[in-house]
Order: structure tokens, then C-alpha cells, then sequence
């Protein structure tokens, strides 16, 4: 689109002439002052000054396509980035293009989902405008226990992202919350499929939820004393088209070391993971049992040691950390 050309002109930085953008673009002075009218109506900031042109000094707090797409500029998942405005899920959705050969890498993102979802059948609030909704296509030809690590290694990169994007010091909760003042700020639900002649996965699916200008008021009553935004930690807007790249680049570095090299994520995940030398109580069912938490194995396992002594690794579950979501 024309408006989007002009976008990415801009993008460079400083100021670009009207001729200029003409000539490049093969743009006649009226198609580009249109341009420059409708991305201005859109809440991008440009300013113009006569000798000097347009520049580009900022940006509306939209997810959108070109938003993302723009700063990935030479990156190897840049052309299979689709930003929605609505869907049901992004991992619905994921799952749908994977079913007709989406390849390795394809990120699905959306700026609303009506019926976002997290583990253990749970809803996640996804409100319109006010979060991250990124699922990501990968595909390994292994069986699904060499990907056992997979949510810690994704719940790391998305820590990493966060982290360069905000400067916030943000925990994880094992084995797919991310939490910040002692609240949910950021949830994973992985999907997998297998091939039935083979065993080996088909595709696995990592979705995340990152709530970034939601108020207290935004969340459901049943979660607003669990949960926090991006915006309510910083007292500011998040710019989300840039954490959703940060965030896009990370996974992408997370993808291509996870059968070879994971040991530096494991690693950042346990030194972040608020989980670990806290009591817990874990939910299998409708067991629930008292332990402490010890350490992450290298398949992303919970290792604990029981009230009767006994140590023990929890891979599926629930698991209530003693100070966090009003647990005490």
C-alpha cells in the first residue's frame, strides 16, 4: 500500500523531501501528501518544514501489521508476521494455518482475542487494543519429549524481550507465568501435534498473552487483585509494535538453539524463577500436597522436596507459590 511505502520511508529517520518520496516510490506529490494525511489520521506524528520535508517523530500505541513488520527489517521471520485485528485465538488460529502447511516460524499476532485462552481450560482476558496476542508456528522433527523444555525456554525469551523493551526486572512462575510485583503480567499455553504414523511432532505451538495497558479496572473482577499491565508498572504507554519485534526476535533465537544449545535459557529461567526456595502447593487432580521448591531440571521439570522428605519432579499440575496470587 502506498501508505505503508511511505511509512517505511520515514522509518529511516529525519527528514525526507516530498520530492524525494516521489522519485523513490514512483509517486506522483498528491498520492504522497494523501499518504502523509492518512497515516497522520492513523496517530502517527509527522512533522514538515519547507526545505526539509517530512519526518517521522511518532508513533500510535496500535499493533499493526506495518508497525511490525517495519522494525524487522532483513530478519528471517519478517515475511511470515500476520498481525490480526480480532480472532478467536491466536493459538486457534496458529493451529488452523500449521493444519495447511504454515512453515517453521510463522507468527500470528492479534491485537484482540475474543476467546483467549490459558491453561487448564481457563480464559485469558484479552481486551482490544490493550495487550500482545502472539502465537508462533514451530516445527521439529522429534518426538514431544525433546521438547519437554519448550514453555521455560519461551517464558525465558519472552523475559528477555521484556526486559530490553522495558527495563523491568520481571520474574517467572513455573512454569508458564510471568509476574511482576507479585502479579500475572504475562501467560503461556503450548499446543502441540503428533503425526500418527510416526510419533513425532507435527508442530508445536507456544502462545502468549502480555497485558500491557490495562488499569485495574480493564481486568475481570476475578482477577484484578492477581493481575497487572505493562502500563500500570511503568506510569506510561507501551509501545507495542516494538515489543511485539523484540519479542518476535527473541523466539526466533530461542527456536533455532532449542534441540542444540538450551542450556542459556534454562539457565536464565531458573535464575529468574520466583518459584524456586519457596514453599509451593501442588494440585494434581484433587490431591493437593505441600513441598518446597528446589530447582528446574534440564526438560523444564519442578524438583521438590515433599513435607515427608521424599524429592520429587512435578511436570504437570498446578502449583501455588506462597506469596504470590494471594496465596499465604
Amino acid at each position: 500500500m502506498t501508505k505503508d511505502a511511505v511509512l517505511e520511508l520515514l522509518s529511516q529517520g529525519g527528514y525526507v523531501s516530498g520530492q524525494k518520496i516521489s522519485e523513490q516510490l514512483g509517486l506522483s506529490r498528491a498520492a504522497v501528501w494523501k499518504a502523509i494525511d492518512r497515516l497522520r489520521s492513523e496517530g502517527y506524528t509527522i512533522e514538515s518544514a519547507t526545505n526539509r520535508g517530512y519526518c517521522l517523530t511518532g508513533r500510535p500505541n496500535r499493533l499493526t501489521q506495518a508497525g511490525v513488520v517495519q522494525l524487522l527489517e532483513g530478519h528471517p521471520w519478517q515475511g511470515l508476521v500476520q498481525v490480526l485485528e480480532t480472532v478467536d485465538s491466536t493459538n486457534n488460529f496458529a493451529k488452523a494455518v500449521a493444519a495447511q502447511g504454515a512453515p517453521h516460524g510463522t507468527v500470528i499476532l492479534s491485537d484482540h482475542q475474543s476467546g483467549g485462552r490459558g491453561r487448564r481450560g481457563r480464559s485469558f482476558s484479552s481486551p482490544k487494543g490493550m495487550g500482545i496476542y502472539c502465537s508462533v508456528v514451530l516445527r521439529y522433527d522429534v518426538p514431544p519429549e525433546k521438547l519437554l523444555h519448550l514453555t521455560t525456554v519461551i517464558a525465558e525469551a519472552t523475559r528477555r524481550a521484556l526486559a530490553a523493551e522495558t527495563g523491568l526486572d520481571v520474574g517467572i512462575k513455573w512454569t508458564n507465568d510471568l509476574v511482576l510485583e507479585k502479579r500475572k503480567l504475562c501467560g503461556i499455553l503450548t499446543e502441540l501435534s503428533l503425526e500418527a504414523e510416526t510419533g513425532l511432532t507435527g508442530y508445536v505451538i507456544p502462545g502468549t498473552g502480555v497485558n500491557c495497558g490495562q488499569q485495574p479496572a480493564d481486568f475481570p473482577p476475578e482477577i484484578r487483585d492477581m493481575a497487572i499491565s505493562l502500563e500500570q508498572a511503568l506510569g506510561r504507554p507501551v509501545d507495542r509494535c516494538a515489543l511485539a519485534a523484540e519479542m518476535i526476535r527473541q523466539y526466533h533465537l530461542a527456536a533455532s538453539e532449542m534441540l542444540t544449545n538450551p542450556g542459556p535459557w534454562l539457565a536464565g529461567y531458573r535464575a529468574h524463577c520466583l518459584t524456586l526456595g519457596q514453599d509451593v502447593q501442588i494440585l494434581q487432580g484433587d490431591q493437593i500436597r505441600l513441598a518446597h521448591a528446589e530447582d528446574i531440571d534440564d526438560e523444564g521439570g519442578l524438583v521438590v522436596t515433599l513435607a515427608d522428605g521424599r524429592r520429587e519432579t512435578v511436570r504437570s499440575g498446578e502449583v501455588s507459590v506462597r506469596g504470590l496470587y494471594g496465596y499465604v
